[in-house]
């Protein structure tokens, strides 16, 4: 995949400087610090930006892995947040990303990537490292919450960060729900 060699590790105490370099000061979008999906909007929107961060850092302290980072050449250059999606109870919460079935499963929340590194594979690769983990540690079901782009236009980056259905596609995920026209629930059996 277009010869960037990606190499994945679970984000751990040890990891968290290139976590922070990852994100950079916004963490990585308006203050989230991959913590949206663990809050409530209410919560999420009172501690946005740093309060985030100290909670995903006392997360990550907590010996918890909430997810993987990727690396190109040394450097942090893309992140799949994968866990439990009962560790994702704002999942719970949505009306269109409300659980499909009672199934006990795993969930892509987010896959950011650094600018420099977009549209040149590093998600899917992710994903794929994803799987590997869930699958290491007794997971049965994947699921993903990709973006479905409107047009044959591509989608902003900023709108893209759970996904892009084509990269699930390609790794054998295949579509289980679709609430909203833009947002297919997709699953890959384990």
């Amino acid at each position: 995949m277009r010869g960037i060699r990606l190499d994945c590790h679970p984000l751990m105490e040890a990891r968290w400087d290139d976590f922070e370099l990852l994100f950079g000061k916004n963490g990585a979008c308006g203050g989230c610090w991959c913590m949206l999906w663990r809050l409530s909007r209410k919560q999420f929107e009172a501690q946005k930006g740093e309060g985030n961060q100290r909670a995903m850092k006392a997360l990550v302290a907590s010996g918890a892995t909430p997810g993987l980072l990727g690396y190109a050449e040394g450097r942090p250059v893309g992140w799949c947040a994968v866990a439990p999606r009962e560790d994702y109870p704002a999942l719970g919460r949505s009306r269109i990303l409300k659980p499909v079935d009672d199934r006990p499963c795993w969930s892509v929340a987010c896959l950011f990537i650094h600018r420099e590194f977009r549209r040149q594979g590093i998600s899917t690769r992710l994903l794929r490292a994803a799987i590997d983990h869930v699958r290491a540690r007794g997971g049965r079901i994947l699921e993903g919450y990709p973006v479905e782009p409107r047009s044959a236009e591509t989608i902003p980056p900023a709108f893209a960060w759970t996904g892009i259905p084509k990269a699930f596609a390609a790794l054998g995920f295949t579509e289980v729900a679709r609430r909203s026209p833009t947002r297919p629930i997709m699953r890959l059996e384990l």
